[in-house]
């Protein structure tokens, strides 16, 4: 494992209050593609995780289970074990933290996977955190692993809640893979904020300039606390909808869906169905959400999205779902498995 290549590239740091213009290289690279925006898609055979993994396990190359999570600030071991879980069918196993408290987090994790999976790699910008954990024999199967990170904001490093992106690269079984875990420009109003953030993560991570001849990613994965609010409702008419279990009518407000749609972010990615509740804003140790002066507009915060890059690549999504009975933060994680197969064309 310490014979696996991890590189740091350099950061740069830029200001939130900066309007970056849409730059034509990058993971958003969509010049000359048609408009897709964001493709929704059904799960397969997705009743229950567990055996959804197990089963799709035996007909593909590659189960990946990717998880992200905003911590703020707080852990607690039992939380962690409920994280990733009992049943681990997975290859890989990529966890994307965000506001991480000064804590030895990938200790908890390690502790939390000895039975099933070893560490492989991780991107690490103050509390913006990706950890890569693989199969017992995982290691001979990697022919590259690399990382990077890009920060974006002035102030949020002073209180340990780091803006940007951090990525790790990786060759697996001869499938290029790129994973991206963000945390974005908070509150409702800063949507074109949050755009420019992301174009500025994709065109800066892995700069093609800095190595023209690396591969390009044939799936690239997005997760995070993508921090897309709700546009056009209040709170109560929002929160009624949700305890009647109809918040799948309020997945047309989504800002993240209707960048996408307007063309702004994620062009041509595919996301499972929004079936779950709004992970964001709890009241922490609960399941209610926030009843501060505020009273916060539910909403999915937390997000995990990929592409395939390549006709070769088959991609199946058996589970995205959040983390109810996690409660140590005002955010729930999410948690989605995505299995890949290679086709011989």
């Amino acid at each position: 494992m310490k014979g696996l290549l991890c590189d740091n590239l350099l950061c740069g740091v830029i200001s939130a209050k900066r309007r970056m213009k849409r730059i034509p290289v990058g993971i958003f690279n969509d010049e000359g593609a048609s408009h897709e925006g964001i493709k929704t898609v059904s799960m397969h055979n997705n009743s229950n995780s567990s055996s959804s993994s197990s089963n799709s396990s035996t007909n593909s190359d590659i189960c990946i289970c990717i998880v992200t999570w905003n911590m703020n600030g707080q852990v607690d071991y039992e939380d962690i074990e409920k994280l990733v879980g009992n049943e681990r069918k997975c290859d890989l196993l990529v966890i994307g933290l965000q506001e991480v408290p000064r804590t030895n987090v990938l200790e908890l994790l390690e502790n939390a996977l000895l039975q099933s999976h070893v560490f492989l790699g991780k991107a690490v910008m103050q509390s913006l955190q990706l950890y890569m954990f693989g199969v017992q024999n995982s290691v001979a199967h990697i022919k590259e692993l690399r990382i990077d990170k890009q920060g974006v904001g002035g102030c949020g490093g002073l209180i340990r809640r780091k803006k940007g992106g951090v990525a790790i690269r990786i060759t697996y079984k001869g499938i290029h893979m790129l994973f991206i875990s963000c945390h974005l420009s908070a509150h409702a109003h800063n949507v074109e904020e949050r755009n420019s953030e992301c174009r500025h993560i994709s065109h800066s991570l892995f700069s093609k300039s800095l190595n023209p001849y690396a591969k390009a990613a044939q799936v690239t994965v997005w997760l995070g606390d993508l921090n897309y609010r709700l546009q056009g409702i209040n709170t109560i008419p929002a929160r009624f909808l949700i305890h009647k279990n109809l918040h799948g009518l309020l997945t047309n407000k989504d800002q993240l869906l209707q960048e996408a749609e307007r063309g702004q972010v994620f062009n041509g990615y595919c996301e499972g169905t929004l079936a779950f509740k709004p992970t964001y804003k709890y009241n922490i140790g609960t399941s209610d959400y926030d009843t501060s002066h505020k009273v916060r507009v539910p909403a999915w915060t937390d997000r995990i999205l990929y592409k395939i890059d390549s006709k070769e690549i088959d991609a199946t999504l058996h589970f995205y779902d959040s983390v109810e009975d996690i409660f140590g933060s005002d955010h729930k994680p999410v948690k989605a498995h995505l299995c890949l197969k290679v086709n011989n064309l």
